[in-house]
């Protein structure tokens, strides 16, 4: 009996029906969604809400519609907690994670989800890991690119002074999503025609990467995985800028490691949501198709949506890739399964198999 090739996306989002979101969250300005379900909110701040598969029954028939087997569930970006007193980051940040945590257990089948900690309150960031791991049994630990320190510094995510928390992800085997978010808080441009989920999100990522890589934390953590989020796509075209500077100012790089060192590690993933056949080839020619894993970034609308408008549907680039040679079919189920659960689960065979059948059933 040949056995069934799952469809695992690794990049998704669920928004809490309105009713499900205390009353501190809007009462703070902090996040809550309109009881018409058309709006996402927080102070001086909405979005709408732009597909009805933001929300939990109807993300289930959307993934029985395109036969989408199991979802890997993110925080929500605005629950990062940037510029919230110590207190309210604590309660939206518990809200969030006891929300997935919740999720997850309700439709072990369905969902995988993560939890998020606030970098900049190191020790407390510790204390819920622990949390998080050993009494909800979650395994996917969600971060920022970039985050705001507690003397209002933004930092990015691969600093020095949060190793106790890729401490914690190595000690309990953990796969790590980095996502960035808040650009605009941090980059004094104005906000308008969307750059900064166009243009400056992708830069966040490199420069996630950048760090990561320097600090040569992929091997110093050999138990955690680290995913980027949206292909890690400037990094990608920003490599060989890197390795000359790296090569031609030495000076700069003192105890650094060489970025080509972390090219293709087995420790660094990416999702494939870069949204063109090209960017995708670049991706895997750098860092082979083993390290890319299926991310659709659903439901929104920069996501692998269904779109009459984009002749787009959820899995498309693989299906394009496939036509223009990029990779074969065994790559391609590879990127929707076995990637997704290296990823999870690294070398841990028992979790492997335990994920397997929790999602066979």
């Amino acid at each position: 009996m040949t056995k069934k090739k799952l469809r695992i996306n690794g990049h998704s989002h669920l928004l809490p029906y309105p009713e499900e979101i205390p009353d501190f969250m809007r009462d703070k300005g902090i996040f809550w969604v309109d009881k018409d379900r058309k709006f996402m909110l927080q102070k001086d701040w909405n979005r709408p809400i732009t597909d009805s598969s933001f929300f939990l029954n109807e993300k289930l028939e959307w993934m029985e519609h395109f036969k989408i087997d199991h979802a890997v569930v993110l925080n929500l970006s605005q629950l990062y907690g940037n510029g919230l007193r110590l207190e309210e980051m604590k309660q939206a940040l518990r809200f969030q994670n006891d929300f997935n945590a919740r999720i997850q257990k309700e439709n072990p089948r369905k969902f995988t989800c993560g939890f998020v900690v606030h970098p900049g309150f190191v020790r407390g960031a510790c204390w819920e890991i622990e949390r998080c791991v050993e009494v909800l049994g979650m395994q996917l630990l969600c971060l920022p690119t970039h985050y705001m320190d507690t003397i209002g510094t933004w930092r990015c995510i691969f600093d020095e002074e949060n190793e106790p928390i890729f401490e914690l992800a190595d000690k309990y085997n953990l796969a790590v999503e980095v996502h960035p978010y808040d650009g605009e808080k941090f980059i004094k441009l104005e906000n308008t025609s969307w750059r900064f989920h166009l243009i400056w999100m992708l830069a966040q990522c490199a420069d996630a990467y950048h760090f990561l890589t320097l600090n040569g934390y992929y091997e110093k953590y050999k138990n955690m995985r680290v995913c980027f989020a949206h292909g890690g796509q400037l990094a990608q075209i920003n490599l060989g800028r890197r390795i000359q500077g790296f090569d031609g100012r030495p000076d700069l790089f003192e105890d650094k490691i060489h970025p080509r060192k972390a090219v293709g590690h087995k420790n660094i993933f990416f999702d494939t949501l870069v949204h063109d056949t090209n960017s995708l080839e670049l991706l895997i020619r750098n860092q082979t198709s083993k390290q890319v894993l299926m991310g659709l970034d659903d439901p929104y609308p920069l996501g692998e949506m269904e779109s009459v408008k984009q002749s787009s549907y959820p899995g498309k680039i693989l299906d394009l890739a496939i036509d223009r040679n990029i990779i074969n079919e065994q790559e391609r189920d590879a990127i929707w399964e076995d990637n997704v659960i290296q990823w999870l689960c690294g070398d841990d065979e028992e979790a492997k198999t335990k994920l397997v059948n929790r999602i066979v059933g």
